[in-house]
């Protein structure tokens, strides 16, 4: 790029991946309660949608305006979401993790999207809080909601809608997404027409998980994509729900392997450093991204490119952005492997995927030694318990270090809807 503020703005569309960190603890924490029969042991609750929360920060121009500065005042929000599996009841999870003070949530409501803002007739269902209609929750927390008999299926969209009557301040929310969400001035927290919602984003703010309560045949875990754009989506088609975790959500039902997919991806996040633009490193998430969602049988982990890429880079959002070793990224992938077997989780490594022709200078001869390295301790080591090749999914036949002509989004270097879907297809569901 020409400048360092036209690289500022294109980041989040042009980065990928987390790397790794030694000598890192992850954070401490336990899953919530209540989520496996006591009788059976069964999962009684499972994650069937999320997404990874981050602090407020500004929209660019790739990214479009997002409301989580100035956060809400006297409006409605209605997000829309895909679950993975159905159920016989939902419970939504709202995380204040980055507010500056305690957020009252004057009501909530649930029910089929119709498409846009619109909710199908007679499908709309109160959400309650330990049996209230509104809820307030403490700076830096958490709060799940009591269950909302609904049945779900899979792939089935619901629009989720809160309602705000006091300032919430600046935003707990998720920067990038290929949905949209809406807003409304005032009280409409029961319309099902759109009229109202006259305001859109593409962002979703404080909901980060949709549960379901599983029936007999619906799936009854779950696998967790965790890492950077490649699992956030950056270049795949807005509103058309294809990233990898939709391909692998869509692969898993038409094979009938009984599977919720979550995808806790942030565009630009690391290991190594936290970002005042791409959320918190990875060792400080990977506890409640990962690790307390409940029914989390399996993580996917694709980690490497923005520490490798960065360092290339300048500006605010990089920053620190010291250059890595490929000793120092395996041993951030260790650490993850370590948490996830110590909770009993399956440990699935995704090699980096090619970095040479991007738009911005991610790659140099040392950034692609680096990743060699790394990719070939993913596939080789047998520290994960298996393997997802992306690189290979990706790479151009003729020059492994590209991206395949066909399967790359126009900034070089992240996958389009082909690519998606070719990485998904790379998958050996055998292994979760």
């Amino acid at each position: 790029m020409s400048s360092a503020s036209s690289a500022n703005r294109l980041l989040v569309a042009l980065t990928t991946a987390l790397a790794g960190a030694c000598a890192i603890a992850l954070a401490s924490g336990t899953p919530d309660t209540g989520d496996k029969s006591p009788a059976t042991g069964e999962n009684t609750w499972v994650a069937a949608w999320g997404t990874a929360v981050q602090r407020p920060v500004a929209g660019t121009e790739d990214t479009g305006p997002n409301w989580s500065r100035k956060g809400f005042a006297n409006q409605t929000l209605r997000q829309v979401v895909r679950l993975t599996g159905g159920g016989k009841a939902v419970r939504i999870r709202l995380s204040n993790r980055y507010g500056s003070r305690p957020l009252k949530v004057a009501g909530a409501t649930v029910g089929r999207s119709g498409g846009g803002a619109l909710v199908w007739p007679d499908t709309m269902r109160k959400v309650t809080f330990r049996g209230a209609a509104s809820v307030v929750v403490p700076p830096g927390g958490q709060v799940v909601s009591d269950a909302v008999t609904m049945e779900t299926s899979p792939l089935e969209k619901l629009a989720v809608t809160l309602r705000f009557t006091e300032p919430t301040g600046p935003a707990t929310f998720h920067r990038f997404t290929t949905a949209t969400s809406y807003r409304a001035r005032g009280d409409h927290l029961h319309d099902i027409g759109a009229d109202a919602f006259t305001q859109s984003t593409n962002a979703w703010y404080y909901l980060s998980g949709v549960e379901v309560a599983p029936r007999n045949g619906d799936a009854d875990r779950t696998v967790v994509a965790f890492g950077d754009s490649l699992i956030d989506g950056v270049g795949a088609t807005r509103e058309a729900d294809s990233r990898f975790t939709d391909e692998l959500a869509e692969r898993l039902i038409t094979e009938r392997r009984p599977w919720n997919v979550v995808n806790a991806g942030i565009a630009g996040g690391r290991l190594l450093n936290d970002s005042a633009c791409f959320g918190e490193k990875a060792t400080a998430r990977f506890q409640r991204d990962v690790l307390d969602r409940p029914g989390v049988s399996a993580v996917i982990i694709h980690l490497g490119a923005n520490d490798i890429g960065f360092p290339q880079l300048d500006g605010e959002c990089v920053h620190p952005n010291p250059s890595v070793t490929a000793t120092q990224l395996i041993e951030g992938h260790r650490a993850l492997i370590r948490a996830a077997h110590e909770r009993g989780l399956k440990a699935i490594g995704t090699t980096i995927v090619p970095l040479r022709g991007a738009l911005l200078p991610f790659w140099n001869s040392r950034a692609e030694k680096v990743r060699a390295e790394v990719n070939e301790w993913i596939r080789t080591s047998g520290e994960y318990d298996a393997v997802l090749d992306a690189d290979r999914a990706m790479a151009d036949a003729d020059a492994p270090d590209r991206p395949r002509p066909g399967y790359v989004f126009q900034d070089g270097l992240h996958p389009d809807d082909a690519g998606y879907h070719a990485i998904a297809a790379a998958m050996d569901l055998g292994e979760l």
